[in-house]
């Protein structure tokens, strides 16, 4: 089979990738979590005009001039709005919050006043709608405040309690079961024997996919035969996993029995080797509803190939509005060679230039074996299939990795 383009791969790892159903949820529950439906306003705020300051509630007209003597005739508060209506030659007492009084139209904060019993000497002249928040100056009943798919942040939970939302619809979390294949890994904490790694890509892509707000299933760490290969998918597909990821397994070498695990279960595969570095031996398939990723075993080629493929179908089945990563643009921070066939995902660190323009400076070494420059890296710089040389200075394009 031929190198399948990035693009073109990831183009099939989305097809037919719709919003998984929805479901109505608490809003104490809706944090990051993706909206199903727009989210309209069911109230004004606020629902009429609110003093802005502690002061008195005029009419402008009877406070314009410096020492003007008003009669003080009551007081509001917050959530205790007064009963009567603000008359020629009369004040108010009104703290923050409290509702304007028919008949007054500015507020006198209390340190340009000086009250003396029921006598309110005005310091600073008073101007209409001053210190007033108006009615709906924030939002107005049926102002449509949040889209679908938007992705709920702390600040857009505050604004659908204001519109006084309870619960809100929003889609299914996808599930994501992760199975790692390879007799040589041992788990963190266990002295590995001679010829054992430790086994460190399932921790990463179950980061991966929770910080995208999938809930993840461990199916740990399938042996090298056919029958435990088949028997870890078996176990995600009886979990009700949308997605299945494996990692290792998916290279050509004798031992390498995850497409054949695959295909031995029905798996239907698209494409199978993508012209990219790290990762060309990355698989996809569709096994009934579930969709699989086959992430190589390298440390690093697993996770740029869940950051570049899995990330995507797991926001497009999660029903964000946005999908793609965000390529940027940077300037080169040191030289790098000619490319080849492949796309190239290097690994760089990012520095700023004085007038904000980020420097992408690759790590030293990208074998895709090193976790700690893969730590070190705050983003992939992306060179296209024979891209030429270039020097330091020269515009690139990055992809950020998360923070």
């Amino acid at each position: 089979m031929a190198l399948m383009p990035v693009s073109d791969a990831l183009a099939a790892v989305l097809a037919g990738a719709e919003p998984l159903p929805e479901e109505m949820i608490a809003l104490e529950d809706a944090f990051h979590r993706v909206l199903a439906r727009d989210v309209a306003a069911r109230r004004t705020q606020p629902p009429q005009a609110m003093s802005a300051m502690d002061g008195y509630a005029v009419r402008a007209a009877d406070a314009a001039a410096i020492n003007a003597a008003l009669t003080l005739t009551g007081e509001v508060a917050a959530g205790r709005p007064f009963a009567g209506t603000v008359g020629a030659g009369e004040a108010v007492r009104i703290f923050t919050g409290g509702v304007v009084p028919d008949g007054a139209d500015a507020v006198v904060i209390q340190e340009d006043t000086v009250a003396d019993g029921k006598r309110i000497t005005i310091r600073e002249a008073a101007i209409a709608g001053r210190h007033i928040r108006p009615a709906g100056i924030d939002f107005r009943e049926g102002d449509v405040l949040l889209r679908k798919g938007a992705r709920l942040t702390e600040r857009d939970l505050a604004l659908a309690a204001g519109m006084n939302h309870p619960r809100l619809a929003v889609f299914r979390r996808p599930k994501v079961a992760i199975l790692g294949t390879g007799d040589e890994l041992v788990k963190p904490g266990t002295t590995p024997g001679h010829g054992q790694i430790v086994y460190s890509n399932g921790y990463a892509l179950h980061a991966l996919a929770r910080s995208e707000g999938a809930d993840t299933i461990d199916l740990g760490v399938a042996a090298d035969t056919l029958a435990a290969t088949v028997a870890g998918i078996r176990r995600a597909r009886d979990s009700g996993a949308d997605i299945l990821v494996t990692t290792g397994g998916a290279s050509v070498g004798d031992h390498d029995l995850v497409q054949q695990a695959l295909k031995a279960e029905g798996t239907a595969m698209a494409f199978w080797k993508i012209a990219m570095r790290p990762g060309k031996p990355m698989m996809h398939g569709r096994l009934g509803a579930m969709r699989v990723i086959g992430l190589p075993g390298n440390p690093v080629s697993s996770y740029v190939c869940g950051f570049l493929f899995m990330v995507p179908l797991i926001r497009a089945l999660s029903g964000r509005s946005a999908v793609h990563h965000r390529r940027e643009r940077a300037v080169l921070g040191r030289d790098v060679g000619a490319n080849d066939v492949r796309e190239d995902y290097l690994r760089a660190r990012l520095e700023t230039r004085d007038d904000g323009m980020p420097i992408a400076v690759p790590v030293d070494h990208q074998d895709s074996s090193l976790l700690a420059n893969l730590a070190a890296a705050q983003a992939l710089l992306v060179r296209a299939p024979l891209a030429p040389k270039a020097e330091a200075g020269s515009p690139c394009e990055v992809l950020r990795l998360p923070a």
